[in-house]
């Protein structure tokens, strides 16, 4: 195993004028990668590596030979990324950014709820913690899900999201034995305000991510993962779109897109929940501090992680092309 990076000595923040240039100088220092999710601030999806969605920085970061990643998302990709690169330094800008799903789905729970159904295979959203991974035969992401489920024969257990295993089913034709989590960003989508926008603007096509809930849904002109509903955006021979999705993916969206008109999907009156809070919370100064410390570092227990592992390898195999075989000694 590699060593470890040796902190560099402590330095005042730099005034935020010179941050990005601070953080690329820091970057070269450490050899390191800097991955961000689309539903990053846009000053930190400029200054990365790579922007994309779960399971693109999943495969992103596990090909690097960089000895650092400096993964701006929330804690469970991180996770993944330890989890696949144990010899490598993963650090975060902030270790509180976590995620509605993940939460409400604890290991100790879920482990307790799978007893009652021996003899399914468990299918997890990469939306989830390591312990939950560990618990599960395969991995899915919202762009994997429909192709790797379609190999995977009944019974099946999805977790942790119920609004995506709901479009999964309709899709698929199937049913699942579903943990009832939701995304608190894509759930609080208000169908009215929608509606209202659609009917204000009659050219613009509804996109929306698979996590919303059935009613967006079933006015969406296409539905996809964020790195799906990029490409459509960017194809596409409409233009004006209504994007129901984290709104940092319109940053994106814009680059790609520029001369198409790009209306973010409204949320509940008074709530700005088309902002995910636990992204947000990385900022700049953070990720200065996390790349000139290496800390907050993460850390996933080697039995744990190794159990994660099979299962994420599953998925990235599946993707891959190869054949679903079943059972992975799951207890």
């Amino acid at each position: 195993m590699a060593s470890s990076p040796t902190p560099l000595p402590t330095l005042a923040i730099p005034l935020p004028a010179e941050l990005p240039d601070a953080i690329l100088r820091l970057k070269e220092e450490r050899d390191a990668l800097i991955l961000a999710h689309y539903y990053q601030e846009p000053e930190i999806q400029d200054l990365a590596d790579f922007v994309g969605d779960s399971l693109e920085l999943a495969r992103k970061g596990k090909a690097s030979d960089k000895p650092v990643i400096a993964f701006c998302g929330v804690h469970f990709m991180a996770e993944t990324s330890k989890i696949l690169t144990p010899e490598k330094t993963v650090v975060v800008p902030d270790l509180e950014a976590g995620c509605s799903l993940a939460d409400g789905c604890p290991a100790p729970l879920f482990a307790e709820w799978l007893r009652k159904y021996p003899g399914h295979t468990v299918a997890s959203y990469i939306n989830c913690s390591a312990a939950v991974k560990a618990l599960s035969d395969v991995i899915v992401t919202s762009s994997s899900a429909e192709a790797i489920l379609n190999q995977v024969p009944d019974p099946v257990v999805f977790a942790p999201d119920r609004n995506l295993a709901a479009w999964l089913e309709k899709k698929l034709g199937r049913k699942f034995v579903v943990w009832p989590g939701t995304c608190v960003v894509h759930e609080t989508f208000s169908e009215r305000r929608i509606l209202d926008l659609m009917v204000r603007n009659p050219s613009a096509r509804l996109v929306a991510h698979p996590e919303c809930d059935e009613r967006i849904l079933a006015h969406a002109h296409f539905v996809g993962s964020t790195s799906a509903l990029l490409k459509h955006v960017t194809e596409s021979e409409h233009r004006s779109f209504i994007v129901a999705t984290e709104e940092g993916i319109l940053h994106q969206m814009r680059r790609a897109a520029p001369g198409k008109e790009l209306l973010a999907a409204p949320p509940d009156e008074g709530c700005s929940c088309n902002t995910c809070p636990h992204m947000k919370r990385n900022t700049l100064e953070k990720l200065w501090l996390a790349l000139r410390d290496l800390s907050p570092a993460i850390e996933v227990p080697e039995e744990t992680r190794l159990a994660a592992k099979r299962s994420l390898d599953r998925m990235l195999e599946l993707t891959a092309g190869k054949t679903f075989v079943p059972a992975l000694g799951r207890s």
